[in-house]
């Protein structure tokens, strides 16, 4: 228990940032859905889930590739820290180029031809955050969460500090002779393109403050020690880019097969993309869950008791998931307001998407044996599996069923990912997970649910009273469990 205790320390410190910063940005949801339409807010959400995609490409699964190949001995010789950081900066600085040369073709192809400078401010901002990604894991290869959470929260602050500066305070600034410095920085024209100028220049604030982490370089480039892992990171990027397909392709989907017209089309999305956000704590936590398990599982494996703590470590994740599953799906009355009222009609997708998030995480667990055992590429048959079956069924139920058809196409992919690495892990990295209590917990939450549904309509219930009572139930039954199954192993 001691080192699941030191992995939920970990994980705490880098979801306390996350969440702390997350929610920060959670707040910009209702500035940017009472600010903008839904069909602008679309714009927002449609470029989101493109820099999702390039930057899994742009990143080239070094991150990970970097844990397998670290110096742990000899940190300061840390040529896989100077032979990734280099190879990074060269790609990524050759993909801007590339996009200077091609971005009004490119803009016009995304129906933006009237705004190329979103495309070239997104471009800036993947190269940022791919180049910052190396530095970032080694800082949590060298449990330095502290240094990593306060970079983090200060790049959001400084998002949403310039949001509001741009999109609330300008406006009414604007044509006040007391402030005749607004005039020079802002146009009202620009509207939805000043969410991601703050975004650029948090991301320029964020690169600084990681300068002395940049001066790895110095350590050259190993063209031996690249080769290795190159190969051991590419089958990373189709699986993170399967990840990213089945997060992110409904959005793009969206606007294309909609059946409506294309203004339409973009305020599904935008309403889509606003109720994705009410399921950010699931996705809070598995983030900063991944932050602390994958250095762990790298640096623990050796251990004669390794399998028996991941097992534990899944069964306490899926724990606390449903939980948030409870919590947000219960107080769902209290969530709504985080959305403007025009966003409201897409709430149902809530349920599906936190469940979905569920399996995803319970897939972040699971995905250990291809990692350890260098099956990455059998990883990534899985991953692009599930893609194929996200763009399938996508393509089948948007035009059917609107955005719910997106949502349950996540559910089902994530889910799919789920059950097939956990039949491959029993071969090639067999670990006894406590499936039965896994699903039960599942199960349990989700019966709590639909409870609320019929007792909701049966009953009048003071505000808060029903999803209280039926979230501290939930809690007890943990509790009891867990307790009751330590007694019996101890």
């Amino acid at each position: 228990m001691g080192i699941i205790r030191k992995l939920a320390s970990q994980t705490a410190v880098y979801g306390l940032s996350s969440i702390f910063g997350r929610f920060l940005n959670y707040l910009l949801v209702p500035l940017y859905t009472y600010y903008f339409s839904a069909e602008e807010y679309g714009v927002v959400s449609e470029f989101y889930a493109y820099a999702g995609f390039f930057s899994v490409v742009l990143i080239f699964g070094f991150d990970t590739g970097y844990f397998r190949f670290r110096n742990k001995e000899e940190p300061i010789q840390d040529k896989a820290y100077s032979t990734s950081l280099w190879f990074i900066l060269v790609m990524n600085l050759g993909f801007f180029g590339g996009i200077l040369w091609i971005n009004p073709w490119l803009s016009d192809l995304l129906k933006y031809p009237d705004h190329p400078e979103y495309v070239l401010c997104f471009s800036l901002i993947l190269i940022m955050d791919a180049i910052a990604s190396i530095p970032f894991a080694r800082l949590r290869a060298e449990n330095k969460a502290f240094r990593f959470a306060g970079i983090k929260i200060v790049e959001i602050l400084i998002t949403v500090g310039l949001s509001l500066f741009f999109i609330k305070y300008c406006p009414k600034l604007l044509g006040n002779e007391a402030f005749p410095w607004v005039a020079k920085i802002y146009d009202p024209q620009i509207g939805v393109g000043y969410i991601f100028i703050a975004n650029l220049i948090a991301s320029i604030c964020k690169f600084i403050m990681l300068s002395p982490q940049l001066l790895g370089l110095n350590g050259g480039f190993d063209k031996l020690l690249f080769r290795k892992m190159l190969g051991y990171s590419l089958p990373m990027v189709v699986i993170g880019f399967a990840g990213i397909i089945n997060e992110m392709l409904d959005r793009v989907l969206l606007k294309q097969l909609l059946p409506y017209d294309l203004a339409t089309n973009m305020k599904m999305l935008g309403i889509y993309g606003a109720c994705y956000k009410l399921s950010i704590l699931m996705s809070l936590f598995i983030q900063a869950f991944r932050f602390a398990a994958e250095p762990f599982f790298f640096s623990y494996s050796g251990n004669a008791d390794a399998k028996l703590i991941y097992a534990k470590v899944l069964r306490f994740f899926v724990v606390f998931c449903v939980f948030i599953f409870l919590l947000v799906t219960l107080f769902i009355d209290f969530f709504k307001y985080f959305v403007g009222p025009e966003f409201r009609s897409g709430l149902e997708v809530v349920p599906i998407l936190l469940l979905a998030n569920l399996f995803l995480g319970v897939y972040v667990n699971l995905s250990i044996w291809y990692k350890l055992t260098d099956h990455t590429l059998i990883g990534a048959l899985v991953s692009s599996c599930a893609a194929v079956l996200t763009i399938v069924l996508n393509i089948w139920w948007i035009p059917v069923y609107g955005y719910t058809g997106s949502a349950w196409a996540h559910l089902i992919g994530y889910a799919g990912m789920a059950l097939v690495s956990y039949v491959l892990g029993r071969f090639y990295y067999p670990v006894k997970y406590d499936v039965l209590q896994i699903s039960a917990y599942i199960a349990l939450g989700l019966g709590i649910y639909e409870a609320s549904l019929h007792l909701k309509g049966i009953i009048f219930w003071p505000p808060g009273v029903l999803p209280g009572a039926l979230l501290l139930l939930y809690l007890l039954i943990a509790v009891l469990f867990e307790r009751r199954k330590l007694q019996l192993t101890v």
